[in-house]
This record gives structure tokens, C-alpha cells and sequence, in this order.
């Protein structure tokens, strides 16, 4: 019973503090500005219950870094930030002072980074200390490779840590979801031995307390953020032109981000001609900064998955009813939230344009001979996106 422990007071009001955090992050659905929306609202309330299990692991399971694991952060049930719909993140904490070894095979992602970064003012940390983008990471044949993190330089793949060094982040963004193959990899601390100490009540509860506070502060960041662009609908801005926070960006090109909103009886256009680039996509979600769920929905396109028009440029459409388009983008039961563009190692980056107007307008307003899909082509669409998924997160 209660109290036959010594540390029974501990481990309650622990708990107690981590439940009542968790309870005033709730009223963020509520927030001014927040869609009214059911299914906004719902979403809004399952991310936050979703994220309990990723605050658990960045900031009690998976924190301390002297026995780092690579683990990944998001899936299709567990997201925020603007996920890439494309993207398999993994990582784990480090320090400033060890020296750690990533061994393992780099798989066959379209696009392959690894950053170091810092503590900061965002729950994904702050300022990005050191990259390794693609070509940059020597790899064997075999596609094995070895990575180097540490305060002292190192022959081969290495990136120099700095005292405020505190997470490893691998980002492998997939073009063709059903044949391209994650990187299996792990990390070593130099000098690790035996298995980590037992977990003590003082431990439990710093972990049960910041990871009750990064729900609730990540949360309430991203939609922070996020208003900033509602206040521009239909433009595309970068992250930096708006905000000045360093964070753990994507290296090799600064996502455009636009807020939609789109009415039940309207339709949006986006227009734009893809650049040459090492790799580019779109992502789509709600006000949460959450992707729509990509196993089920046609929430994304890629420089692999997207069809060009015949002069080479990309149309995309926002409705609420499947227009037979092959690059609709489905609000989900959402009537706005945000879109995103990403060239990665491109020649040019140039910025999509925006159109909105009553959907009877929508055919007329379409290219004389825009590519079409028929019902039965989004259904094979829609089963091969949930099957790379599966290949991706092996579930």
C-alpha cells in the first residue's frame, strides 16, 4: 500500500504533476484561432494523446546519452512539425564531450542526411552544428558506411560535436516508396560498458515532468508557428523569412510553406514547373502541422509519385471531392491547414502559385488536355501508397 516505500511520495505526486500537465495541454484544441471544425478539433486532441509516447522516448526512454539508440521519431500514427510524408526520422541523444560510432548500411532513400545539432529555443532543439548530405558520406560498395560524432577530429566520415551538442538526427526521404530501402544502422558510445544504471524514482519523475511539458509546448509551437502563415493565405513563405529560431531543418533547401483554406463549395490550384533537383515533394496537412494519414489518403506527391503536364509543369488540386485528377491532395474532413514544397539540391527555387474559386469553376480553369485518373486508378493509387508504408515502417 502507499507509503511502504520510501519513495511512494515521490512516485505519486510524480505522476499526479505528469497527469495534470497532460490535462492543461488539452485546452490547446480550444485555443483562439483554432478550427472549429469536428474533425480539426478531434485531431487536434489525438495528436496530443499521440504524442505522449514520442515525449516518453526523446525525454525519459531515450535521453540519456551515454547509451544513445537510434530510434525513430514519427510514423503514420505518431507526427507533428510538419512531417515529411516521404520521410523515415531517426535518431538519438548525444553529448559534447564522447565520441560515438554510427555503423550500418545506408540504404537506398532518394535523399540520405545526418545533422548534429544543439539545445535550443524549440522542442526540436536548436542550431544544426554539422551535416552530412548524400554524396557527402563516403559509402562503401556494400552501401555500408561509418560515422564519426565527436569534439576531436577523426578520419572518414566525421562531425565535430560542440558543448551544447545534445541529438543525432538521420533523415531518409523516399521517392519510390515500394522499391527503395530503409538505412539499418546503430550507434556506439567509446568507452561504454555494462547496461545503464536502474531507474531511480528522481529519474522517473524529471522524465514523467519534461515529457508532460513537451507535449504541451510542441504542440502549442507548431500551431504558434503555423499562425504566422494563416495571417498570408495562399502565399508561400520559407520558414526562415518568418521565423528566427534555429531549429533541426532539413540541409539541402529550405521547405515553402502555404496556409490553405478551403471552403466545402471551393477548390485551390497550385502551379508550378519542378526544377531540376536531387529530390522534391509536396506534403499537405491540417492546422496541427500533422500530415493527413498517408496510408489511406491522397495526401502527398513526389517527384516520383506526381505527374507532369505535357510543358512540364505540376498542377495541383484541393477539393474536397476527388476531381479524377491524378495530383489532388484530400483535406481529410479538414477545411485548412498547410502545404509544402521541398527542392532539395535544385538548380532554381522557385515559389508555386495559387489560385482559389468556387468549384464549378474548376474545369474550365484546368489545361486544355490535363491528365486524368480514372476511379479505378485512384484505388490502385491508394493500395500501392499504403503498401510502401508498409515496406517503409515494416507494419
Amino acid at each position: 500500500m502507499f507509503g511502504d516505500g520510501t519513495d511512494d511520495e515521490i512516485l505519486r505526486s510524480s505522476w499526479h504533476d505528469f497527469c495534470d500537465e497532460l490535462k492543461r495541454a488539452g485546452d490547446l484544441v480550444f485555443r483562439d484561432g483554432a478550427p472549429k471544425n469536428a474533425v480539426s478539433r478531434a485531431v487536434g486532441m489525438r495528436q496530443l494523446a499521440r504524442n505522449i509516447g514520442l515525449a516518453l522516448q526523446l525525454e525519459l526512454d531515450n535521453a540519456d546519452p551515454e547509451y544513445p539508440e537510434l530510434l525513430h521519431y514519427f510514423d503514420p500514427i505518431r507526427k507533428q512539425g510538419g512531417d515529411n510524408t516521404d520521410a523515415l526520422y531517426l535518431g538519438g541523444p548525444v553529448n559534447g564531450t564522447d565520441t560515438y560510432r554510427v555503423r550500418g548500411n545506408r540504404g537506398t532513400a532518394k535523399y540520405f542526411a545526418v545533422t548534429v545539432l544543439e539545445n535550443g529555443n524549440t522542442p526540436w532543439g536548436g542550431q544544426v552544428v554539422g551535416t552530412l548530405i548524400d554524396d557527402q558520406l563516403h559509402i562503401e560498395e556494400d552501401g555500408s558506411f561509418e560515422l564519426v560524432v565527436s569534439p576531436n577530429e577523426h578520419p572518414g566520415n566525421w562531425i565535430q560535436s560542440t558543448p551544447a551538442t545534445y541529438r543525432l538526427t538521420f533523415r531518409q526521404f523516399f521517392a519510390d516508396w515500394n522499391t527503395e530501402e530503409p538505412m539499418v544502422a546503430t550507434i556506439e558510445r567509446e568507452g561504454a560498458s555494462g547496461a545503464p544504471a536502474p531507474l531511480t524514482a528522481e529519474r522517473l519523475a524529471k522524465g514523467l515532468h519534461d515529457s508532460a511539458r513537451w507535449v504541451h509546448t510542441s504542440v502549442e509551437y507548431w500551431a504558434d508557428m503555423l499562425d504566422k502563415w494563416k495571417a498570408r493565405r495562399n502565399e508561400f513563405i520559407a520558414y526562415g523569412e518568418l521565423e528566427s529560431n534555429k531549429i533541426d531543418f532539413t540541409p539541402g533547401g529550405a521547405p515553402l510553406i502555404c496556409y490553405w483554406q478551403v471552403p466545402r463549395d471551393e477548390a485551390v490550384t497550385i502551379r508550378v514547373t519542378p526544377p531540376n533537383a536531387a529530390y522534391w515533394a509536396v506534403e499537405f496537412g491540417s492546422y496541427w502541422w500533422e500530415t493527413m494519414d498517408y496510408r489511406y489518403r491522397l495526401c502527398s506527391l513526389n517527384m516520383h509519385h506526381a505527374e507532369l503536364e505535357q510543358d512540364g509543369s505540376l498542377l495541383v488540386v484541393v477539393s474536397h471531392q476527388d476531381p479524377g485528377l491524378p495530383n489532388w491532395l484530400d483535406p481529410s474532413g479538414h477545411d485548412e491547414g498547410y502545404v509544402t514544397f521541398r527542392w532539395i539540391g535544385a538548380d532554381d527555387y522557385p515559389r508555386p502559385q495559387v489560385e482559389q474559386f468556387p468549384v464549378s469553376q474548376l474545369e474550365e480553369r484546368l489545361p486544355e488536355n490535363a491528365k486524368r485518373m480514372s476511379r479505378e486508378e485512384r484505388v490502385e493509387q491508394l493500395r500501392q501508397r499504403r503498401l510502401g508504408v508498409v515496406k517503409r515502417f515494416g507494419t
